[in-house]
């Protein structure tokens, strides 16, 4: 009799996980809509205050590794990078540094989680050692595809003969909003407050609101009771473990939930962490579908930034992902940050600082 109510309470609490779940797709998905509306409508001397747009591509890269890191969301930077670039008030070479900074920017989030097993040593050094690993591979990607990108122009090269193929050439104009099933309630928001400043940062505050809500959420439907199946059906193969990492981030918009929701995994010792890497880089593939929100624009830099997000992070997985050794590297490399950091605890910290907001924020300050 007790095992049946336990049964049926812990139906009960997914069916209101599965909701709460939704409900919070929904509101992020609106966030997005309403932040890309509200940089529109932002005249051109304000966006370019916020992005603090720069000739110099260094200054640049560390603008979208400090503006990602303040918020814990490269959704949000991407999503308003393209704006402002579909706006025409930032050129997409001048863009391609920041996304580039916000790839390594978003991998703060994963790495402040694993600091809450801090108390506890050994699990502390695996949780670390997940969390830096999204850092690692990231900067990695970053070191190969920058100086790639300041010689030959890669990326923004490719991106933009690509975009040819998706750009509507019949179109004339800045730029114009998709009608997505978001924005009668985006232009009704928007009417009410007409202060597009602020409807930029209520839209802000509901991507954080949005991403805890998924992380709690998606944890108690599909990980707090299923551990073992879980890792038997992602974790087991590692081309697997990349396709479920991408299909679950582009479902849930957002590589800050999935690669948080690793850290527990490993730090309890439930997913080696080799086996979460090809998940973790299938995150990041997953990720750029926000980017992607570039095509309810028509015009063609804005779409090529998006292909600019989606590029950066396949060629990080076609480098890593075919051979086992140079996959095993990062692995490595991270196993013994962990191990380092359980020891001297304060490595931990001087590192978010250091990587995240002291270096990017001097770098940017003596530039100026």
């Amino acid at each position: 009799m007790v095992a049946e109510r336990l049964e049926e309470s812990n139906g009960t609490n997914k069916i209101k996980s599965y909701f709460l779940m939704v409900i919070a797709l929904l509101l992020f998905i609106f966030a997005i809509d309403l932040l890309t509306v509200s940089m529109g409508n932002l005249n051109s001397s304000v966006a370019n205050g916020i992005l603090l747009a720069t000739e110099n591509p260094f200054v640049g890269l560390f603008i979208g590794i400090l503006m990602t890191a303040l918020i814990q969301s490269s959704s949000t930077v991407t999503s308003t990078v393209v704006a402002v670039v579909a706006a025409g008030n930032l050129e997409l070479s001048q863009a391609v540094p920041i996304v580039l900074g916000a790839n390594i920017g978003t991998t703060l989030t994963s790495t402040l989680v694993s600091l809450s097993y801090i108390m506890k040593k050994k699990r502390f050094a695996r949780a670390l050692s997940a969390g830096v690993l999204h850092d690692f591979f990231n900067m990695v990607t970053v070191f190969v595809l920058l100086p790639m990108e300041l010689t030959f122009g890669f990326l923004s090269n490719l991106a933009t003969q690509t975009a040819h193929l998706f750009a509507d050439e019949s179109y004339e104009g800045p730029y114009v909003y998709s009608k997505t099933f978001t924005r009668p309630l985006t232009d009704w928001l928007t009417t009410v407050v007409d202060i597009p400043f602020l409807t930029l940062i209520i839209a802000i505050f509901l991507i954080f609101g949005a991403i805890k809500l998924l992380t709690s959420s998606v944890f108690k439907a599909f990980i707090f009771d299923s551990f073992n199946q879980i890792s038997n059906l992602v974790f087991k193969f590692p081309y697997r473990g990349f396709f479920y990492g991408t299909l679950f981030t582009a479902a849930v918009q957002s590589s800050t939930v999935t690669t948080s929701l690793v850290i527990p995994l490993v730090a309890n010792k439930k997913v080696s962490l080799a086996k979460s890497f090809p998940f973790i880089i299938g995150a990041n593939i997953g990720t750029t579908i926000t980017a992607a929100i570039a095509a309810v624009y028509k015009t063609e830099e804005a779409i090529a930034l998006a292909l600019v997000h989606f590029f950066i992070n396949l060629f990080g997985a076609l480098v890593i992902m075919p051979i086992p050794a140079v996959r095993n590297i990062p692995v490595k490399l991270a196993e013994k940050f962990g191990k380092k950091a359980s020891k001297t605890r304060f490595i931990g910290f001087a590192y978010i600082l250091l990587v995240f907001f002291i270096i990017p924020f001097l770098l940017i300050y003596f530039s100026n």
